[in-house]
């Protein structure tokens, strides 16, 4: 018996050397890794063209939530930089002003590509485009259109967008547009299109045609319903959570994700506070309004509520979205030190919708937004160098990297390669 008991005695000893040699990595460590070796996409960052001049852009570590010294600080690899454009009548004149703004914002965005930082940032149209500039070691842009108002009427105008970038588009913001209803309609009951007008169910037969994703983060219910039906693509909702969770117009209830998860279309699950929890959002924002009055006061900085905006000039609006993430910035650090200060909305807020949304709609429809330099922004991911808090928040709650991969950035970039499939078989039609 004893040569038995001597070998089991060994076998045990070099199990335990083994086991030994091979320490449990750390969480931390492990989020790391997996971060680096993902392709990690946030698909909403606002910009301010005052950004992208020779001697202020994203080449500097700027109080803009995103920048490249930021996205670099962070670990992120993808920008969609947004051509957002507010709502005005719905007149020549409108859309006339609105189209010189929308310009701007495209030239901007190709001129950091093209002659500011080209060794830096480069611009991708499809999912190989964005995997070889990783490859190279440069940062990737991409190109969404918040509201497609400025087009005016002419469907010629989705070509153009195309073809300076655009590869999504929502047809509608803050307000009823020529194409789509908003969800802002449900604060007074009044529609102008019942969901999307004629002019609206041909554009999305456009966008499939063209190869672009149809973004449906601010049109309304009947409009979203309508295009889902419409649509011969998948989908996308570039910033948006879970009604369920949140009881908010910009956020999709149970309904819309279950069609756009039999759409084959994605959600990006958005950070912005009073999308991800109300009641925590509320008594934080009406705690900090007297701070950021008191910042803004003492930097001689005209601060607005979120509800004065649709009374704002452009030029207003511009001033304030650029003195922005300043005060917000000296306001949050004020509020480190006060013992009475509400819990600020945070990464585990976040990944709440994440978690609800995967567990109804699968892993395969949910993807990941900020809407920095927009107004989003939470606690543990306020700008671009705190990505890794998303990802070590993923690797805490138990997801494989495969299934980080996936919200990351792979779904999105299915749902991009699908809805270029679609439109290369429309035009072999």
């Amino acid at each position: 018996m004893r040569p038995i008991i001597y070998f089991i005695c060994l076998l045990t000893i070099f199990s335990c050397a083994e086991k030994a040699e091979k320490p449990i990595e750390n969480t931390l460590k492990k989020a790391k890794r997996i971060h680096e070796e993902v392709i990690t996409i946030d698909t909403h960052n606002d910009i301010n063209i005052k950004n992208f001049t020779d001697s202020v852009n994203y080449t500097q570590r700027l109080k803009t939530q995103v920048n490249l010294p930021k996205m670099k600080e962070g670990g992120l690899d993808v920008s969609w930089l947004i051509v957002y454009t507010g709502q005005d009548s719905l007149t020549e004149i409108g859309y006339q002003n609105a189209k010189t703004n929308a310009m701007q914002k495209f030239e901007a965005i190709h001129k950091l590509t093209e002659t500011i930082a080209p060794n830096d940032i480069s611009m991708a149209l499809n999912s190989s485009d964005v995997r070889k500039i990783i490859a190279s070691g440069k940062k990737v842009a991409m190109i969404g259109v918040e509201n497609a108002y400025p087009m005016g009427t002419d469907l010629g105008e989705f070509k153009r967008y195309h073809d300076l970038g655009a590869r999504y588009i929502s047809l509608a913001h803050n307000g009823h547009s020529q194409f789509s209803d908003s969800n802002t309609g449900e604060a007074d009951g009044i529609w102008l299109n019942n969901g999307l007008s004629e002019l609206g169910k041909q554009a999305v037969n456009e966008m499939n045609r063209l190869g672009i994703m149809i973004d449906i983060s601010h049109p309304s219910k009947e409009a979203i319903k309508q295009m889902l039906a419409l649509s011969k693509a998948p989908i996308i909702a570039s910033h948006s959570s879970a009604r369920a969770l949140c009881d908010h117009s910009r956020n999709l209830d149970d309904e819309l994700l279950l069609k756009l998860k039999e759409n084959g279309g994605v959600v990006q699950t958005v950070a912005f506070s009073s999308y991800l929890n109300t009641e925590k959002h509320n008594a934080r924002s009406e705690y900090m309004k007297a701070i950021y009055v008191t910042v803004a006061d003492s930097l001689g900085i005209e601060w607005y509520e979120r509800s004065q905006f649709s009374t704002l000039s452009d030029e207003q609006k511009e001033a304030f979205m650029e003195n922005y993430p300043k005060v917000m910035q000296i306001g949050k650090e004020l509020a480190k030190n006060r013992p009475d200060a509400p819990e600020a909305v945070n990464v585990k807020d976040f990944v709440d919708h994440i978690d609800y949304m995967v567990k109804l709609m699968g892993i395969d429809h949910v993807g990941i937004s900020s809407d920095f330099d927009g107004g989003g922004g939470i606690e543990g991911w306020s700008d671009a160098s705190e990505t890794l808090n998303v990802t070590l928040e993923l690797v805490e709650r138990g997801y494989t990297q495969e299934q980080i991969a996936k919200l990351w950035g792979e779904n999105l970039l299915r749902v991009l390669d699908e809805v270029q499939e679609v439109s290369q078989e429309l035009n072999k039609a």
